[in-house]
């Protein structure tokens, strides 16, 4: 059975910074596409994927709302993705939620991301910032 649990959301201020972990257990992340999508809580039907990690290799996507500020890692040794958030703005508040999904390169991994082409959800973790 897969599972992603994901980690690390919290309440911040304005220009604070987090970092949220996702870690599988019953499926290897490694050689795989690891995203991190978010839901606001006004926008109850748009989720937007905001970063992912091709953890076959090191590549990287990042959505324009990311760009510059998040920073997406990977630890294959603890089975873990990392997501960095710097700068926050109270435009980031959202649940976020990891994914994983086969993939056999960064740009297949984007075009998953785009077409929310995944299978394995964790179950979201809270961001909140204040102004």
């Amino acid at each position: 059975q897969v599972r992603l649990v994901a980690s690390g959301g919290s309440s911040v201020q304005t220009g604070g910074s987090l970092r949220l972990s996702c870690t599988a257990s019953g499926y290897t992340l490694s050689n795989n596409c690891v995203g991190w999508f978010r839901q606001a809580p006004e926008k109850e039907r748009e989720r937007e994927g905001v970063a992912a990690i091709y953890t076959g290799g090191d590549s990287t996507y990042y959505a324009d709302s990311a760009k510059g500020r998040f920073t997406i890692s990977q630890d294959n040794a603890k089975n873990t993705v990392y997501l960095q958030m710097n700068s926050l703005k109270p435009e980031d508040t959202a649940m976020y939620y990891c994914v994983t999904e086969w993939a056999g390169d960064i740009k297949s991994c984007a075009d998953r991301v785009r077409n929310f082409g995944f299978r394995f959800w964790g179950q979201g973790t809270q961001v909140t910032v204040s102004s």
